[in-house]
């Protein structure tokens, strides 16, 4: 993966370079799924943060709980759940408007005073292309869609998985650059995308 590469999948849509990893472990809790969808959610997550190499909590002493995720049949039931706009600022607005474009997933962040991940919201409206998507699939596409802040356009065009025979692994390239970004000696943010130049030379050797 070239520097111009890593740089894209951080560019925003507004040309701003904009990359941020968690700054704590990950305390992950999953409403509105079956046990069986439950335990392939938390092998996901134990992937990624193994790959990362970021611990998986029980608490977080601040918030509890840090990554959230909800599965939906409609945006409005997130309307009923006591609290969501305390946690999810401007709520009747942002269902009104995954409601008009049909979306089917959202992801939100929350930042620590170093501009480091410290909360992810997933919501996922199960409609018929996500019920179609095997659980393993979307599981591990999420988790690693929330692992670092990805630009708005990153995977638009090409999904951050591959298809090894019969199983969907996480793509090499992007494996070795979610290890390059949680190399210690890294910052757990940027702004300025000469750190897609240090990603990308992190990268290399793991090649």
């Amino acid at each position: 993966m070239t520097a111009d590469e890593v740089e894209a999948l951080f560019t925003r849509d507004s040309g701003d370079y904009v990359f941020a990893r968690w700054g704590r472990p990950l305390a992950p809790v999953v409403f509105g799924v079956e046990d069986d969808t439950l335990s392939v959610i938390k092998g996901a997550i134990e992937a990624v943060s193994q790959l990362a190499n970021i611990s998986v909590a029980e608490t977080d002493p601040e918030l509890g709980t840090n990554f959230i995720w909800f599965f939906l049949t409609e945006w409005s039931e997130l309307l009923d759940v006591p609290d969501m706009d305390r946690l999810v600022p401007d709520l009747a607005q942002l269902v009104d408007r995954l409601q008009k474009v049909d979306a089917n997933q959202y992801r939100t962040f929350r930042f620590d005073e170093a501009a480091a991940i410290k909360a992810c919201f997933v919501f996922l409206r199960m409609d018929a292309h996500l019920s179609n998507v095997p659980a393993e699939t979307l599981a591990l596409s999420q988790v690693v869609q929330s692992i670092l802040l990805w630009s708005d356009l990153a995977f638009r065009d090409r999904s951050p998985l591959a298809v090894a025979g019969e199983t969907t692994i996480l793509r090499p390239d992007i494996a070795a650059l979610i290890r390059a970004a949680y190399d210690p000696v890294m910052p757990g943010a940027a702004h300025d995308a000469s750190h897609a130049l240090r990603l990308a030379a992190r990268i290399a050797p793991m090649a």
